[in-house]
């Protein structure tokens, strides 16, 4: 009995450490199970929603405004306004304030496939059903195969300034809606009904776009500025790239991340300067952060696990989120200004509460994301909210 017992100690001491070097242990891989309980019920209700909408996509509306024509998606952006001296002249930066008579139908209709496909997705690695994947399909084809409907691989026109700029390199940030629809897609590539044309134009659309990224102008501006734009630009990169198994290209990200983003946005207390120096400081730390996570998320290999590295003076994405935790378990507690608009609608449950409770085992990071708003209705909110399917990203 001695020695039976003995055997099992071993084992079980064997399991823990392989768990362990493998970066899965079992208090994480709880959490992980934990979340499925939580949104089940949810994500079964939305993709009973999903399985009955018809593609919507940027061909269904279009703007006098806009320079592009029926097959360029086109937004203008949110911050400009009319100029009260010059009502018909150029408009005018006023910041972190939304100008709601701005055209933004391209991206609510992406914002509607993103939640379409993601709900899609979710359900389908759930149930392992594949009717999700059919109606999927339909979505993919209409979005980026069917000559009739589908979205040129560009921004050209996006966040568009009367009487200033067609479109600015700004305007990349609208495309972070299409990271789900490229993980819903890679998680239901291997399914029977996937047909392989269908997945062989939806990966070509995502090529296209990310060589688009890297050699345009408004994708080289994107890629260089130096706060949340240029990690929703290595964000989307990464997403995309994955998708079409670009390595060259996530190689490239993982240096990005190590040499660029976090030095040079991260402060050595885990802040985010140049997030905290706006008008809307606490909601641009969490949708910084949330990026940041999320290229962790992406990118880390067992080769090459972002979510250990710490630069010379320190910094860390669990640096990051330890520093803005308590401020999410508890606004009140926030030192800063309020922001300047949505103030209340902040926190919900933020993606690197989560993927970030589950790499570092932090049970109180995981309690306080499912405590928080699953399902928010803002637009503001949803727009600086691309994750809203997390099950897909385990």
């Amino acid at each position: 009995m001695r020695k039976l017992i003995f055997i099992l100690v071993l084992m079980g001491l064997y399991l823990g450490v392989t768990a362990f070097s493998a970066g899965k242990p079992f208090a994480p891989v709880t959490m992980q199970k934990d979340a499925e309980k939580l949104l089940k019920k949810q994500i079964l209700t939305e993709a009973a929603w999903a399985m009955k909408q018809e593609p919507i996509t940027v061909t269904a509306s279009s703007s006098p405004r806009s320079a592009g024509r029926k097959h360029d998606f086109f937004s203008e952006a949110d911050y400009f306004w009319p100029d009260p001296k010059t009502p018909d002249g150029p408009y005018i930066n006023r910041d972190g304030l939304t100008n709601p008579d701005n055209f933004v139908e391209h991206r609510k209709a992406m914002i509607r496939f993103s939640k379409v496909i993601g709900a899609l997705a979710s359900a389908y690695k759930l149930t392992g059903d594949e009717k999700y994947v059919l109606q999927a399909v339909k979505h993919f084809r209409a979005w980026f195969i069917n000559a009739k409907t589908l979205m040129n691989p560009n921004l050209l026109f996006a966040q568009a300034v009367k009487g200033k700029f067609t479109g600015r390199n700004y305007g990349i940030m609208d495309t972070i809606h299409l990271m789900e629809v490229a993980q819903g897609a890679l998680v239901m590539q291997r399914a029977k009904t996937f047909d392989k044309n269908t997945l062989a134009g939806v990966k070509q659309w995502f090529a296209d776009y990310t060589l688009w990224l890297n050699t345009s102008k408004p994708g080289i501006q994107e890629k260089t500025v130096k706060n949340n734009h240029a990690t929703c630009w290595a964000m989307q990169a990464a997403s995309f790239a994955r998708l079409c198994g670009d390595e060259k290209m996530l190689d490239s990200l993982r240096n990005r991340y190590k040499t660029i983003l976090l030095p040079n946005q991260m402060g050595t207390d885990g802040s985010f300067p140049l997030e905290t120096a706006r008008t809307k400081p606490y909601g641009y730390s969490i949708f910084n952060l949330d990026a940041m996570t999320m290229l962790c998320q992406i990118l880390s290999t067992p080769q090459d696990n972002l979510w250990t590295f710490e630069t010379p003076d320190g910094k860390s994405i669990k640096k990051g989120i330890a520093y803005l935790y308590p401020f999410v378990a508890d606004k009140s507690k926030w030192t800063l200004q309020p922001d300047v608009m949505y103030w209340n609608n902040w926190p919900v449950a933020q993606p690197f509460l989560l993927f970030g409770a589950v790499q570092f085992d932090q049970k109180n990071w995981y309690s306080t994301w499912a405590k928080l708003d699953h399902q928010p209705q803002v637009e503001e909110v949803i727009r600086n909210l691309p994750i809203r399917n997390p099950i897909i990203w385990f």
